[in-house]
């Protein structure tokens, strides 16, 4: 079973609407999973936003499964039942789509929480509402140095009373350029959200975008961990 997120979220998961998997059946949160779309000319394209009309369907697999499915036919045929249609155009690239989908999501959220004023960058202003206990996510970029990280790791366990655990933020699959971009700053390597609310949604798009290219625990299961109350 896939892991689910571990922040918590801006809704209960519990009373989120599930939707079940096509590929392996399995339901879920529809947060958790990411919609196939089926276009008016019958293609099939990710709708990872879930704001596409007309019919789509829902996988829970990572990049890998879905190729995997796509080759042997798996896919078209859980589609097929699914739209209840035939003749249906999938792509080629289809899994590449949705991990270009995913990514494009979370960084986007990423800057408009930042534009909201919901997350912290340089590391001095991190640290310090870390180490006052302000801290519900601490996010490092795939090229941070390891000891600037470590230093705000520490911090965050020493605000949030947990020194001795393995709490750690989580290390994300772009690097400071393509974070900078996202959030329209100058050299962003580490992102802290002091938001509770913020650090649920980041965390729900993130861990489906780790989840479908397989680094689910990069950065460790600590990842998303919030500040306990």
């Amino acid at each position: 079973m896939r892991k689910l997120p571990n922040e918590t979220p801006s809704k209960p998961l519990d009373r989120a609407p599930h939707r079940k998997c096509i590929l392996t059946g399995e339901s879920l949160p529809q947060e958790a999973l990411v919609r196939l779309a089926l276009s008016p000319d019958d293609a099939i394209a990710p709708d990872v936003r879930a704001k596409a009309p007309g019919r789509g369907a829902w996988i829970s697999v990572d990049r890998r499964a879905l190729e995997e499915a796509q080759v042997k036919g798996a896919l078209k045929g859980a589609l097929s039942r699914a739209l209840k249609i035939g003749k249906l155009a999938i792509p080629d690239d289809l899994a590449a789509q949705v991990e270009n989908a995913l990514e494009r999501a979370t960084l986007d959220r990423l800057g408009l929480e930042s534009r909201s004023g919901m997350l912290l960058t340089g590391s001095e202003k991190i640290e310090t509402a870390a180490r006052q206990g302000d801290m519900n996510m601490l996010l490092h970029a795939a090229d941070a140095g390891r000891d600037g990280s470590a230093k705000l790791d520490q911090a965050w366990r020493v605000g949030s009373d947990r020194e001795g655990q393995d709490i750690r933020g989580q290390i994300l699959p772009v690097d400071r350029q393509a974070l900078s971009v996202a959030l329209g700053r100058q050299n962003v390597v580490h992102i802290g959200i002091t938001d509770k609310r913020a650090a649920g949604r980041i965390s729900h798009m993130l861990d489906r975008w780790c989840h479908f290219i397989g680094s689910d625990n990069v950065g460790g299961d600590a990842a998303a961990e919030k500040k306990v109350a």
